[in-house]
């Protein structure tokens, strides 16, 4: 168990972890880049469609194509090496856990890197094409004033959005570890619903762009996915028989 080991022998740890997570994000980077240029076409073509006819992206320096193609390999490297990350949290973890806990490993990694590529998916073909739109709209309307949209800016908030929404379809997985470990239960996490409603729109508050509909773009589908992990945590979560025997374990 964790609490057997030494701070520097957790910081070890910790650190071993944290080096096998980054060097897998710099290797899926460096095949990433490879083709980055077909890569930002493809993220981009939300915002190509939403733009007026005869408007297309610009830089607005010398450098910002370069540095572009760059953080689009580093955005799809992280996507890539995502499994291998979360391997290392679970590794990381897995001491802290019992027997039957260290169990749901590949579950964990599995599921947790589903719930992250959906979420990906769903922000970037459900809601980028609307939040764009929107936005461009909304400018273009107010009259006299032609879209005129930076490829860096751009991927700025592409990117800022694709990661806060693989992160809120986390919250499920979140939920049942935690349920599992008896630290949250369904009742718990009812009884504090406001609080999520809360925290839902300050994440869209702080993810998005400063409208009402990138903001619910975030918080609704966080609210749906805690209520999904209420429901989980009623099935899934540690009873208190198991709480009792794990004690008696620990006893003997």
């Amino acid at each position: 168990m964790l609490e057997g080991m030494a701070i520097s022998e957790h910081l070890g740890e910790l650190r071993k972890r944290l080096m096998i997570a980054a060097g897998a994000w710099l290797v899926a980077f460096f095949g990433c880049y490879s083709f980055g240029e077909k890569l930002f076409e493809y993220i981009a073509e939300p915002v190509r469609q939403a733009l007026p006819e005869g408007s297309s992206l610009v830089f607005i320096n010398a450098t910002e194509p370069f540095f572009t193609i760059l953080k689009v390999s580093a955005l799809a490297g992280l996507v890539v090496a995502f499994p291998i990350i979360i391997w290392q949290v679970w590794t990381f973890i897995a001491p802290a856990l019992y027997g039957n806990e260290k169990r749901l490993a590949i579950p964990f990694v599995f599921f947790s890197s589903l719930c992250f590529g959906t979420g990906t998916y769903f922000g970037f073909t459900l809601v980028f094409p609307m939040i764009f739109s929107f936005l461009i709209n909304y400018g273009t309307d107010i009259g006299g004033i032609d879209a005129m949209l930076s490829m860096g800016a751009y991927l700025t908030m592409a990117s800022r959005l694709l990661i806060a929404f693989g992160l809120v379809f986390e919250l499920p997985i979140v939920i049942f570890f935690l349920a599992r470990l008896g630290i949250v239960d369904h009742k718990w996490l009812g009884k504090n619903r406001k609080f999520a409603l809360l925290m839902a729109f300050v994440m869209g508050a702080v993810l998005t762009p400063p409208d009402i509909f990138s903001q619910a773009s975030i918080a609704i589908p966080f609210i749906v996915l805690y209520e999904v992990g209420v429901i989980v945590a009623r099935f899934f979560g540690k009873k208190k028989v198991e709480v009792d025997d794990e004690a008696e374990e620990d006893l003997d």
